[in-house]
């Protein structure tokens, strides 16, 4: 009996021996490539956004949504000027803001409510603030509406699209 102990035993310390050294030979062989590659901020990818024109801030009326896709023609978006400041607002009043109208859920397309001032989703009833960065209400969604980034040129008063926070719903990238 001491034998097949002592022969478990040596082969535990012969595999635990060799699985450590074959970590090891890997881990150097990580390091020599991650140390080749270019310098990235680990968990962070740079998408090439277009940039389209939304319309311009001074034509656009309160409270209204304005059509637009983004970042292609099968998403899309509305942008809607608030007349108030909000939060991640553009424009020289800082009131407006855009998102898909893709939901998160499930993918139906919002309607935006001027009353609440929500985007409401047919299907499955979930609700996203607009006055603030999309955020799910209520509903079965989990995530935000993917918020549209926006810039604004003072001086041709011009609203562009320039990139997303959020995924659209049914993409692995927004941009494809």
């Amino acid at each position: 009996m001491t034998t097949s102990i002592e022969s478990r035993r040596n082969f535990l310390k012969a595999t635990g021996i060799g699985s450590v050294a074959a970590v090891g030979s890997a881990a150097t062989l990580m390091s020599e490539d991650v140390t080749a590659a270019s310098p990235q901020v680990v968990g962070t990818t740079v998408l090439p956004y277009p940039t389209k024109a939304v319309g311009k801030a001074s034509a656009m009326p309160i409270n209204a949504p304005v059509a637009f896709n983004y970042p292609d023609a099968d998403s899309p978006c509305v942008a809607i000027k608030m007349g108030e400041k909000t939060n991640g607002g553009v424009g020289p009043n800082g009131d407006i803001v855009a998102y898909s109208t893709l939901c998160t859920h499930m993918g139906c397309p919002v309607n935006y409510d001027t009353q609440n001032r929500v985007f409401k989703c047919p299907c499955h009833f979930s609700q996203f603030d607009s006055q603030n960065l999309g955020q799910m209400v209520c509903g079965q969604a989990t995530e935000n509406l993917p918020r549209i980034t926006l810039n604004y040129d003072s001086k041709s008063d011009a609203i562009s699209a320039v990139a997303i926070t959020g995924l659209i719903y049914g993409r692995a990238a927004n941009i494809i």
